[in-house]
């Protein structure tokens, strides 16, 4: 088959798979944020300390025109830990599209989408550079399919963007690696531009840069002999304008580290076992990069038949792959990108292990940060799992990348329709749980400190405003969050304040913060009663419907008081 044809209907399938669904499953609180500063807004555009009706979020979610970049960078700087190129891309590409309240959801995620496309396309290259036509299509394809490739690029997140640079920044590396003996500037000018621009669009391009100056260096030591010194001037030069370039931002950033949006990271009262979860979590990682199974949220019996299925399933790849590397490994041909790509591989993984025993963050616990390696990875294994460049290889088994293909295709099903790689802290679940009394009137108050535990509630609301019809929302539900910088006490004394306009009896659901225990709750507390402005009604706790899906949420039946 013609190779352009061939590529174009990779694209296709991963073009396809990537807005399948795309607007279906529920927004989850890094995502809101991503809406909120996309669309030109901040937290103070959200109401607090008030109740506010679920009608009034598409007033929250409206774009904002005429907000320029810095004024978004501006809002970035204090409300979150992340450079400002990603947002302000999408509030361009928003400015284009023009979102309404029924598409705004789908307009956040289409950029990210296809800058997952583009991956697809920039991996082709990677492996058509660095190995042979047919690891490219196969990295491709492998690439298309990924279940965790599409739940990225499904993610109103600056996830896949990044993604994209790195595997340009690597297919440079390996233009370099195979001119010793020519110095082209031009490579190493688009190696240092695309590292740059990637390093406003995410901290952790910064580890991949370390990563690749890294693998380059070795190599270039170990190859000494045969490397220009131009080569290292290169090098050298490209350092020196990337730090000369990232100067403005650098302040910024060191500011960020301090920040606590990352304290989730640190395990709540680690033991040993935290010290060897890591190692088990980057295994479940890479094993995501090619199979997800619907194990979550699932009994025990699914989950252990689906669990012995992935580990029997691992244990077959990892076989292949272990057969792969060490016939790739004859050919002389494809050793050098094999080690450059591998060893890019190990410098990221030393990064996230130093990080995560001496940081006490660790980055593992999420797979999705995978992403700063998953192109190499992602490239690997269309090398050594379906040839390299000398085609008369025969030994490997032809059934292998056709079994990858179909478990990937049928895992990336699973995860465009929800079943797997759910949305952190179950904005669904959580409103289901909430709404479980269809019939009476709803009630729901967050607690907050921050920006992020603002766009939690919202998560929650905008979920929350699905369960009811459109003409009953606005006369039986209201919503709002309450200052807790103070502590709780602030929060209890300042809810029975709050005017709201709904009648008695209704249901009182408080969500608080991590910690937050069901003997932790009040006994009773205080609403106010449109009925009887100078008397609250009274709200006992209902201790058997406490929940935690990351946060806790206790309800409190509220009725009016007798006289």
């Amino acid at each position: 088959m013609n190779s352009a044809l061939l590529l174009t209907l990779i694209l296709l399938l991963g073009l396809g798979l990537r807005f399948w669904n795309l607007d279906a499953k529920p927004l989850w609180l890094d995502e809101v944020l991503t809406a909120l500063f996309t669309m030109g807004k901040s937290s103070a555009d959200v109401p607090l300390n008030v109740f506010f009706s679920l009608t009034d979020l598409e007033q929250i979610f409206s774009f904002r025109s005429g907000v320029s970049c810095p004024q978004i960078t501006q809002t970035l700087v204090h409300e979150s830990v992340h450079p400002p190129l990603f947002f302000c891309l999408i509030y361009h590409w928003l400015a284009w599209l023009q979102p309404n309240s029924s598409n705004w959801v789908w307009a956040i995620r289409s950029l990210p989408a296809l800058f997952g496309v583009g991956s697809i396309a920039a991996l082709y290259w990677l492996n058509r550079v660095a190995f042979s036509p047919a690891a490219a299509w196969f990295g491709a394809a492998l690439m298309a399919v990924s279940p965790f490739a599409v739940y990225l690029s499904q993610e109103a997140r600056h996830y896949t963007l990044p993604m994209l640079l790195i595997t340009l920044a690597l297919v440079m590396l390996v233009k370099i690696q195979q001119s010793p003996r020519t110095f082209t500037p031009w490579l190493w000018i688009s190696w240092t531009g695309i590292n740059l621009i990637g390093l406003y669009v995410h901290y952790f391009c910064l580890l991949a840069l370390i990563a690749q100056i890294g693998t380059i260096a070795l190599w270039m030591f170990w190859q000494r002999r045969e490397i220009l010194r131009r080569h290292w001037v290169g090098l050298g030069s490209g350092i020196l304008a990337l730090g000369a370039g990232y100067l403005p931002w650098f302040p910024i950033f060191l500011s960020h580290l301090s920040r606590p949006e990352t304290d989730w990271l640190i395990p709540y009262k680690p033991d040993w076992t935290d010290r060897i979860a890591p190692l088990y979590q980057t295994l479940v990682g890479w094993l995501l990069m090619v199979i997800a199974l619907p194990i979550e949220e699932q009994p025990d019996s699914i989950v252990y038949f689906f669990g012995s299925i992935g580990l029997i399933f691992a244990l077959w790849l990892g076989w292949q792959i272990v057969k792969g590397i060490r016939r790739q490994w004859r050919n002389q041909l494809v050793r050098p990108p094999l080690l450059l790509l591998s060893g890019f591989v190990g410098f990221v993984l030393l990064e996230f292990f130093a990080i995560v025993y001496l940081l006490d963050k660790d980055l593992t616990i999420v797979p999705r940060y995978n992403f700063v390696y998953y192109p190499a990875m992602g490239a690997l294994l269309g090398a050594v799992l379906i040839g390299g460049q000398d085609q008369r290889d025969k030994t490997s088994n032809r059934a292998t990348p056709i079994v990858l293909l179909i478990v990937g295709l049928l895992s990336s099903l699973l995860v465009v329709n929800g079943f797997a790689f759910q949305k952190s802290y179950r904005p669904t679940r959580v409103a289901q749980d909430m709404a479980f009394e269809p019939d009476q009137s709803l009630v729901a108050m967050v607690s907050y400190r921050s920006p992020q535990e603002i766009a939690l509630g919202l998560s929650f609301a905008l979920e929350l405003r699905k369960q009811f019809p459109p003409d009953l929302v606005n006369d039986r539900v209201r919503f709002a969050f309450v200052d807790r910088t103070q502590g709780y006490s602030q929060v209890w004394r300042t809810l029975p304040q709050l005017a709201q306009p709904l009648p008695m009896p209704l249901n009182l659901w408080v969500v608080a913060s991590p910690g937050m225990r069901t003997k932790d709750y009040p006994s009773r507390l205080r609403l106010s009663n449109p009925a009887t402005p100078n008397r609250k009604a009274l709200c006992p706790v209902d201790p058997e419907e406490f929940h935690r899906v990351g946060f806790p949420y206790q309800l409190f039946r509220c009725r009016s008081r007798q006289e």
